[in-house]
C-alpha cells in the first residue's frame, strides 16, 4: 500500500521546526510530476520552486546546438530552483522530470519572503545548495575522465539512493541523454553490466540485481556524492534532535 503524500517525506521540509514550517505549510502544493516533465527551460524566469519527495529532476545544461546532458539530480533530499536565493530569478539550466512521482511546490515570492527572515529555512536552503554544487563538480569530473560504464554506474547508484526500490523505468535513450553519450555507449555499458548480473534491461526496465556489484565498478565519484548528501542527512537530523529536545 503506498504511503500518503506527506511533505516530511522532503528532508529540507522535514528539517524545519513547527513554526517555521507552519509559514508555509498553507501555501505548499502537492504536484505531480510526470517522467518528461520540464518544469522550467533554461533562462526562463522561475515562478516557483520545488521539493521533490517521490519524484527525482534532472538539471541540464543545454547547448546552443541543442545537445544537453546532466549536471546534477535533486530527488527527497533536495529543492529545485536554487538560483531564487542565490540572487537570480533565472537559471542557465533545464529542469526536467525523469523519475515520475511526487512534490510540493511554493511560489517563489513566499520562498523568498521566509528566506530573508533569515531563519531556518535560509540556513537550510544554503547547506544543501553546497551539496548540490558538489555534485555538480563532480558529475563535470566523472563525464571528463572516466569511462561509460563508471558514468552509469554512478547514475544509477544515485538514482536507486532516491527511490524505495530498486527498479528503474528508464529507456536507453533517456539515459544516453541524461550522462551525454550517445545511444550505443549505454547498450555497451549496461551490455556488461547484464552480463555480470549486476543488472537485468528489457524495454526500458532496469532491475538492479547486485548492488553490491554496482558499487565495485563505479568510480570514487559516487562515493564523493554519497559523503556529501550524509553530511546533509546528517545535518538534518542533528537539527531535528535539537528541536526536538527544546520543545521547539
Amino acid at each position: 500500500m503506498n504511503t500518503p503524500p506527506n511533505p516530511n517525506q522532503n528532508h529540507l521540509l522535514a528539517a524545519l521546526t513547527a513554526d517555521e514550517l507552519e509559514c508555509i505549510a498553507p501555501y505548499l502544493e502537492l504536484v505531480a510530476l510526470k517522467q518528461g516533465q520540464i518544469l522550467y527551460e533554461s533562462g526562463s524566469e522561475l515562478q516557483h520552486v520545488y521539493f521533490p519527495t517521490t519524484a527525482i529532476v534532472s538539471l541540464h545544461y543545454v547547448t546552443e546546438s541543442g545537445a544537453s546532458s546532466d549536471i546534477a539530480g535533486v530527488g527527497h533530499e533536495g529543492v529545485v530552483g536554487i538560483s531564487l536565493f542565490m540572487g537570480s530569478t533565472t537559471t542557465p539550466s533545464r529542469a526536467i522530470v525523469y523519475a515520475g512521482g511526487y512534490g510540493y511546490r511554493l511560489t517563489a515570492r513566499l520562498l523568498m519572503q521566509e528566506f530573508h527572515r533569515a531563519g531556518g529555512i535560509q540556513h537550510l536552503l544554503l547547506r544543501y545548495t553546497q551539496t548540490l554544487m558538489t555534485q555538480v563538480s563532480q558529475t563535470a569530473v566523472c563525464n571528463r575522465h572516466h569511462s561509460v560504464e563508471q558514468q552509469l554506474c554512478r547514475w544509477l547508484l544515485l538514482t536507486l539512493d532516491r527511490l524505495p526500490s530498486n527498479e528503474l523505468t528508464l529507456t536507453q535513450e533517456l539515459i544516453a541523454s541524461m550522462i551525454g553519450v550517445r545511444r550505443e555507449g549505454i547498450t555497451e555499458a549496461a551490455g556488461h553490466l547484464q552480463q555480470a548480473e549486476f543488472i537485468h534491461y528489457r524495454r526500458g526496465h532496469i532491475t538492479v540485481l547486485d548492488r553490491s556489484g554496482l558499487e565495485s565498478r563505479v568510480c570514487e565519484c559516487y562515493g564523493v556524492v554519497k559523503n556529501e548528501f550524509n553530511h546533509l542527512l546528517s545535518d538534518v537530523r542533528h537539527r531535528q534532535e535539537l528541536f526536538s529536545t527544546s520543545g521547539g
